[in-house]
C-alpha cells in the first residue's frame, strides 16, 4: 500500500502545512480488523467516529488521520483552492497540522474514524492564522508511528 503525498500551499485564509504533505492511503482491512483497532494498535489516540464538518477548518495543535468507515464523500482538502478527494470505505487521509478540510457532500451512511498522535488534541480553527498560530502549527511534534503501518509506512518516510 503506497500512499500518495500532496503538499499544499496556503489557500485563502487556510495556512496548510508548509513542510509536511497530506498522505492518502487506500487500504483493505482484514475481516477481523477495523479502523479503530488499527489506529489504536499503531499508537494513535483520541479515536472518534462521525462525519467531517461541512465548513473549511484546520487544526493547529494536532495532526489527524481520517479513515472512511462507510459511505462516500467529496472532501475538499487544502483550503478553498485545494483538491477534492472522492473518498469511500478504505480511504485514509493523514492531515498534518494546519491542513484545511471540509465535507462538500456525502452519502447518508458516510462515517469516518478520526485519531491523533499520542498527546495531541485537535482544536477547530476557522480563521486566518496569525504568526503565533503559524509557529504553533510548525512546532507540532511528528508522530512516532504511521497510523496504518505502525513502525513503517509513508508517514515515517515522507514526514522525516
Amino acid at each position: 500500500m503506497e500512499a500518495k503525498a500532496i503538499l499544499f500551499k496556503p489557500s485563502g485564509w487556510v495556512p496548510n502545512n508548509q513542510r509536511l504533505p497530506v498522505l492518502h492511503y487506500q487500504i483493505r482491512l482484514a475481516d477481523s480488523e477495523d479502523l479503530e483497532t488499527l489506529f489504536a494498535k499503531n499508537g494513535w489516540s483520541g479515536i472518534w467516529t462521525n462525519g467531517v464538518f461541512d465548513y473549511q477548518h484546520y487544526h493547529s495543535g494536532a495532526h489527524e488521520v481520517l479513515g472512511v468507515k462507510s459511505g462516500t464523500a467529496t472532501l475538499l482538502i487544502g483550503g478553498p483552492d485545494g483538491y477534492c478527494f472522492r473518498v469511500s470505505s478504505g480511504d485514509c487521509l493523514i492531515l498534518p497540522a494546519g491542513t484545511g478540510h471540509q465535507n462538500l457532500g456525502s452519502s447518508e451512511d458516510f462515517r469516518v474514524v478520526g485519531a491523533y498522535p499520542q498527546g495531541q488534541h485537535a482544536d477547530i480553527q476557522r480563521s486566518a492564522a496569525a504568526a503565533e498560530m503559524l509557529q504553533k502549527i510548525a512546532s507540532v511534534p511528528l508522530p512516532s508511528t504511521d497510523p496504518i503501518h505502525g513502525s513503517s509506512g509513508a508517514l515515517l518516510e515522507k514526514w522525516c
